[in-house]
Formats: C-alpha cells, sequence, structure tokens
C-alpha cells in the first residue's frame, strides 16, 4: 500500500472536496441563508417600533442561528469531512470487494512449496501491474509480503510474520490518513470560539448603548456568541461519530484481510518434512 504523493487522485479528491464544500456553502449562504435572515431582522425591528412597550425576545430560528460567518465556515468544514468520509468509505468497500479474486489461481489440494513460492510472487506482481482494481490495494500487498518471505527463509512462521508485519503497516497508513478528519474535528469547535470571542467583544463595544436602554445591538453580539458555540459543537459531536464509525470500518477490514490471507495463502504453504522439523509455530 503506497503513501499518497502530491498530485495523486486522493490529493485532488480532497482538494476538489475542498471546493465543492465552499461554493456550495457559500451560496447557500448567499442566495438563502443571509437574504432570509435579513428579511426575519428587519421585520422584528418593525414589530418592535409598533410594540415599543412589548419585552424584546430573541429569535431562535435556525436560519437566524447560522447566519453568521462562523457558522458558515464550520458548516464548509462539516460538509468537506463528510466527502472525505465518503470517499474512505468507498476506498474501504474497494478493499473488500477483492477478496473474491482468484489471487494464487492454487486447485483444491494444492500446495505452496518454497521452490514455488517466487513464481507465484511474479504471477500475482504481475496481475496486480495489469489490473486497475488491485493496485495500492492492502490485501495483494500483504499476499506478496508472505510469498517473498516465503521465498526467502522457506518457513512459514516468517511468512506468516511477514502477513502480521504488512498489515500493521497498513493499519498505521489507515490511521495516519485519518490525520486530516481529526485536524478539521478540533478546528470546527475552534472556529465556534471565535465566533464566540467575537461576540463578546462585540457586546462589550456596545455596552454603553445597553446603559441608555437600546440593548438590541448587545442581544445581537451575544446572540452570534452563543450561536456559534452551539452549532461548531454540534458539528463536531457528529464529526466525532462519523469518524468513529470509519475508523471502526477500517479495523474490521484489516482483521478480516488478514484472516483471509492466514487462511487462503499461509495455510496453504508446505515445507519439506527435514525443515518442517525446526519450525515452531506459536
Amino acid at each position: 500500500m503506497k503513501r499518497n504523493s502530491f498530485l495523486s487522485r486522493e490529493f485532488l479528491i480532497l482538494t476538489l472536496g475542498l471546493v465543492f464544500s465552499v461554493l456550495v456553502v457559500f451560496s447557500t449562504y448567499r442566495l438563502y441563508v443571509w437574504p432570509i435572515a435579513q428579511d426575519i431582522e428587519i421585520a422584528s425591528l418593525v414589530e418592535a417600533n409598533q410594540n415599543p412597550d412589548k419585552p424584546m425576545v430573541a429569535n431562535r430560528s435556525i436560519i437566524i442561528i447560522l447566519k453568521d460567518k462562523e457558522q458558515m465556515v464550520c458548516l464548509m468544514l462539516m460538509l468537506w469531512a463528510l466527502i472525505i468520509i465518503a470517499y474512505k468509505t468507498i476506498r474501504v468497500v474497494g478493499e473488500r470487494s477483492i477478496v473474491s479474486y482468484p489471487f494464487l489461481g492454487i486447485s483444491k489440494g494444492e500446495r505452496i512449496i518454497p521452490e514455488e513460492a517466487l513464481s507465484h510472487y511474479k504471477d500475482l506482481k504481475s496481475d496486480v501491474n495489469r489490473s486497475a482494481s488491485l493496485k495500492d490495494k492492502i490485501l495483494p500487498d500483504i499476499i506478496l509480503a508472505a510469498l517473498h518471505r516465503f521465498d526467502s527463509t522457506h518457513s512459514i512462521q516468517d511468512a506468516s510474520l511477514a502477513v502480521h508485519e504488512r498489515s500493521e503497516m497498513a493499519y498505521d497508513q489507515l490511521d495516519s490518513d485519518l490525520g486530516l478528519l481529526r485536524y478539521i474535528a478540533w478546528a470546527i469547535p475552534s472556529v465556534g470560539f471565535i465566533g464566540t470571542v467575537r461576540g463578546i467583544g462585540e457586546a462589550l463595544a456596545l455596552a454603553d448603548e445597553a446603559i441608555r436602554g437600546d440593548i438590541s445591538g448587545v442581544t445581537a453580539a451575544l446572540g452570534l456568541a452563543f450561536n456559534s458555540t452551539l452549532i461548531a459543537l454540534l458539528l463536531s459531536i457528529a464529526l466525532m461519530f462519523f469518524l468513529h464509525l470509519l475508523q471502526s470500518k477500517q479495523e474490521k477490514l484489516l482483521i478480516d484481510l488478514k484472516d483471509f490471507a492466514s487462511k487462503r495463502v499461509i495455510a496453504l504453504m508446505k515445507t519439506p518434512e527435514h525443515e518442517e522439523t525446526h519450525i515452531s509455530f506459536t
């Protein structure tokens, strides 16, 4: 399993996902959220002017809660994260789909002996290079590692150890690939807290107006402070849930692929009788 390089397919998908998220969320705000929020605020001001004795109540419309820029940025990050999760979930499904591929082409009852391990290795390597569906997949890489180790050492135990080592490497790679999602899960509440600080700062700047009896500015500023934190925390909780599901799927995938390699490859290996006596299995 190769590490993704600059301008790789994954990098392009992540970049396009970010651009798509920004365009979709910004367009939604520009065409829908901000116009409706402005209409709601104008209607509230008209009602307040018509009924000056009526206590002012903060509008809890979802549009008003979402209208500020911090909430918009949080939604952009959330949509981008969901695109990344969807892409990685598709990759997990793709890894599982090749389990039915006849990797070694061994008939029932045949075994893999050390003298034939290199031939099987070359055949499988050729299949991987020819087939786009097998390239950069975890399972072929695990099987190739086992065959190469078996050819080099003539030891079934060493081949089994190669399966374990390559599975651990693949797990570390998948886990490191989740770093961007973990960063987004941290960035969303951070952006929300920025909105909180900005809102509280604006409210303090308008404190003199509140003393004179006009609390509309302070109310709006505090609304920004609390609404941005509310949206950010809700989105962060949802994102962490989806991230947990993705990580569980990846862990289950590695366990299943390791089990497949052990049962369909390692179990078929056989060494000559005089070499078998020197092998101890754990």
